[in-house]
């Protein structure tokens, strides 16, 4: 993931979906009631079917899987109990406790006290905690008795009438005669029986596991798992778990069958685990949490073996990890839909948002001895120590790791690439036909991308990982992206990308941009969208491909667009040219705008001059600051000593504009000064409201870089950035520059950068793969406009065309959204008739279309 705001190869398969044109039954207008419909935009779309361009990985298309958004514990992995071994602490969260979800109950007039300690008693080194109930002796009738319920993941436990429920408990006594236990599902309020009640014993004062089948009686998206303990005495409790008997391939221990099912239906060529920022932020630091010390990286070796010997741990994303799912499960997941596993260990150097290296040489020794015991236990042979860890948690089997990736996202190039190269020469020494990735930091450019980038060149690193989450226009306009890139250089792996938004419009521009990371497959040999799956109700990071809550699953519109180019990805490409549309740019247009970011700060002098000198708009705060609008309800503004201040140092984008919408080539002038705060000051131009601008981000992101970003319908791309830092107490001359399209920034009188935003956001692309299976070509075609693609397709005279095409089809209103009750985005498929060497065919405004033709 992104820094938080201010991630022998498996035989290739092809799953078929019946495929046809992409044109959507679903066609929603998009033009206002009542207007006509736009005209068709002509275009020309020619096939070079006798010419060969690169081929293309079985691993084109993959996912990455990170725990955000509740996506593990509550979601992927199908365990019912939270806090199941009561070790949550305000180290994975200010608000938890070791019984956060936990609540006391009592029955049939008995009573007691509960306690959750640490001592000698404890279960095992990595399960401290446990939960102590002094009962009180009272109580009478069957199924009496003191105890707790459970609540379950954000609005509890889903449970469906007539499906079994597997429980367990780890339990001892000090009761001679021993200690009656109660186990049943309640309803939400904690009212009604959900199931039958299931009855256990337990006896000695030694941890013992206890287990039992619940059914549900009937269906409850909310509820509670309540466990009673009857009698007098001490009864101890630890591990509380409820699994639903149907996991995924009815694995133990297994993962949510619908979640799984849906990733599996993607038929990913690879799946990268397990993150992503909780991978190696603050790797080199460990802290003391409630009973045993927390370690914010992830450690692979705390993940393996008995699941109640495995530890717990702060997730980054603000909650706790259980490590129920552990890199076997990642490695069993991977082999169980039939992708290539690649994980990622810490290179030692925090990443997302943070700049922080290690000097431990020992922890960094260990840290890559970790990493070869990580691929023995992956490969090696149950006559080694890390594979018959393997053997004996059910795998003897080889599970064949052949890419591993250090590092992600680090912010500091040189000192990563320094520990990467002594992971890569240690790996490569043991493991030479393991390919070891590398990554370019955070975003799709600047300082940090190009030192890295350069870093991995000089060392021919055999793939680089590159990670950027634009705007849609920004990915319409860098198609091409890839097209300039050295073909003998490091390969390219996207492993997290996505535009800003979850709506169909997002969707339409990664398909388009899709169709350029095909066309140059022979640099870009592996990309996953990311992230793959958020919870309704537990939501660190949007947009996401896969959204559930505690009942139900649905794909997104990218989830849509990614299965579609998953399932029919083809062999090889297959040289292809369309014509473009019409360019209607004119020059950037807009008002102007002061704003803050976590920061207090005061601007003076604001003028607006046009290029011959006139002035358009000027104030220099002598009186109120009646010019100016607030463009969002945050911040503290107000006019002091004849400067305009925003005074709160907590609050985020506190725009204001003053001006005319209509303005074009002007300069800008400011003095601004920070006061407080975590970043420096945003100066606001071309504003057309508080979702179409740009800023010039001067002390961004925790003042440890500056940018130019341009927003456009709430969504940002960097348009240019350097490393300036702002100082606090010190005025800063500002001025920007704009004429046409090209933008030049002063940083107190000296040039501080430009730019020129003139790309075309393209809304028409395509891309064509040939499928050596079938013998089919798969045209694939994104219309991301308003305006039907009236195209001639000419497949060439030498082509040998079949008459009918499959045809499927993603099409809708740009602002759809798929919902859990709505599905307004999903494939439609026909067959197309009358196809030639050449025909025309309109391609539906706002659609993708996969075309499925045979030919030779």
């Amino acid at each position: 993931m992104p820094r938080p705001p201010l991630l022998p190869r498996p035989r290739w398969k092809l799953r078929f979906v019946p495929v046809v044109l992409l044109s959507c039954a679903l066609a929603l207008p998009t033009a206002a009631q009542g207007d006509p419909a736009p005209e068709p935009t002509d275009y020309s779309l020619s096939i070079d079917t006798g010419a060969k361009g690169p081929a293309i990985e079985d691993t084109m298309h993959g996912v990455f899987y990170e725990d955000i958004n509740r996506a593990a514990d509550g979601g992927l992995y199908a365990e019912l109990v939270q806090n199941r071994s009561f070790e949550y602490g305000p180290a994975d969260n200010a608000s938890y406790t070791p019984l956060t979800s936990w609540d006391a109950v009592a029955e049939g007039g008995a009573g007691g006290a509960m306690e959750v300690v640490d001592d000698g008693g404890r279960l095992n080194e990595r399960n401290r905690q446990y939960l102590r109930l002094d009962l009180d002796g009272d109580g009478e009738g069957p199924g009496s008795g003191y105890g707790v319920v459970n609540s379950g993941y954000t609005t509890g436990m889903s449970v469906r009438a007539g499906k079994k429920y597997d429980f367990s408990v780890w339990a001892r006594t000090d009761q001679k005669r021993g200690t009656a236990l109660t186990v049943g599902l309640r309803s939400g309020d904690g009212g009604t029986a959900v199931s039958t009640p299931l009855r256990a014993t337990v006896r000695g004062d030694r941890w013992t596991k206890y287990t039992g089948t619940l059914t549900a009686r009937t269906t409850d998206t909310s509820a509670r798992l309540a466990v009673l303990a009857g009698g007098a005495g001490t009864v101890r409790l630890d591990m509380l778990s409820l699994f639903p008997r149907d996991t995924y391939k009815g694995r133990a221990n297994g993962m949510r069958a619908d979640l799984a099912e849906k990733i599996a239906a993607l038929d990913p060529g690879f799946l990268r685990f397990p993150g992503g920022c909780l991978v190696n932020t603050g790797s080199h630091e460990a802290y003391e949490g409630p009973g045993y010390e927390r370690r914010r990286s992830y450690q692979w070796k705390d993940t393996i073996g008995p699941v109640e010997e495995r530890a717990t741990n702060a997730n980054f994303w603000g909650y706790n990890q259980s490590y129920g799912i552990g890199y076997f499960e990642y490695f069993q997941f991977a082999e169980d839909i039939g992708a290539m596993p690649v994980p990622v260990v810490p290179a030692l150097v925090t990443g997302c948002g943070q700049n922080k290296a290690t000097e431990d040489e020992a922890l960094l020794r260990r840290h890559i001895q970790d990493t070869l015991d990580l691929i023995e236990f992956a490969n090696g042979p149950v006559s080694s120590e890390w594979g018959a860890k393997r053997a004996r948690m059910g795998h003897p089997k080889p599970f064949g790791l052949t890419r591993l990736e250090v590092g992600n996202e680090e912010n500091l190039p040189d000192e990563f690439f320094a520990r990467f190269t002594e992971f890569r020469e240690a790996i490569e020494a043991e493991y030479p036909d393991v390919t070891v990735i590398s990554n370019s930091g955070p975003d799709d450019g600047g300082t940090t991308f190009d030192r890295a980038w350069e870093l991995n060149r000089q060392a021919d690193v055999d793939m680089v990982d590159e990670h950027y989450y634009n705007s849609p226009a920004w990915f319409l306009e860098n198609n091409d992206r890839y097209d300039s890139y050295d073909r003998e250089g490091p390969k390219v792996f996207l492993g997290e990308y996505a535009s800003q938004d979850n709506r169909f419009a997002n969707s339409l521009a990664e398909a388009a941009y899709i169709t350029g990371l095909e066309r140059n497959a022979d640099v870009v040999s592996m990309a996953s969208y990311a992230p793959l799956l958020a919870h309704v109700d537990a939501t660190q990071w949007r947009p996401d491909m896969i959204w559930f809550n505690n009942e139900k699953s649905w794909g997104s519109t990218s989830y849509e667009v990614q299965k579609l180019f998953m399932n029919n990805v083809g062999d090889e490409v297959v040289p292809s040219r369309a014509s473009t549309t019409p360019a209607t740019s004119g020059p950037i247009t807009g008002a102007v705008g002061l704003s803050t970011w976590a920061t207090s700060a005061a601007y003076d002098d604001v003028k607006v001059t046009s290029p011959d000198g006139e002035t358009l708009f000027s104030d220099d705060f002598s009186g109120d600051a009646a010019r100016w609008t607030k463009a969002t309800d945050k911040g503290a503004w107000a006019v002091e000593d004849g400067a305009y201040v925003q005074s709160d140092a907590a609050a985020e984008n506190t725009l204001v504009t003053a001006g005319d919408t209509g303005w074009h080539d002007y300069d800008l002038h400011a003095k601004a000064t920070k006061r407080s705060g975590s970043e420096g000051f945003l100066l606001a131009f071309g504003v057309k409201d508080t979702g179409n601008h740009y800023w010039w981000n001067l002390g961004g992101w925790g003042n440890t870089r500056s940018a130019v970003e341009k927003t456009t319908d709430g969504a940002k791309q960097t348009m240019t950035e350097d490393d300036t830092k702002i100082e606090t107490g010190r005025a800063y001359d500002l001025r920007v520059e704009v004429r046409g399209r090209q933008v030049t920034l002063f940083l107190d009188g000296e040039k501080w950068g430009s730019f020129t935003d003139d790309k075309p956001a393209e809304p028409f692309r395509q891309v064509v793969t040939r499928d050596k299976a079938t013998g089919e070509l798969v045209v694939k075609v994104v219309n991301a406009q308003d305006s039907p693609a009236r195209t001639r397709v000419d497949f060439g005279e030498k082509a040998q065309v079949g008459g009918t095409a499959r045809l499927t089809t993603l099409q809708g209103d740009p602002d759809a959204v798929n919902t859990e009750t709505s599905r307004p985005i999903r494939p439609r498929t026909s067959a197309l008739d009358g196809i030639d060497n050449t025909f025309t065919h309109t391609f539906p405004a706002n659609s993708v279309t996969f075309l499925r033709v045979k030919a030779r």
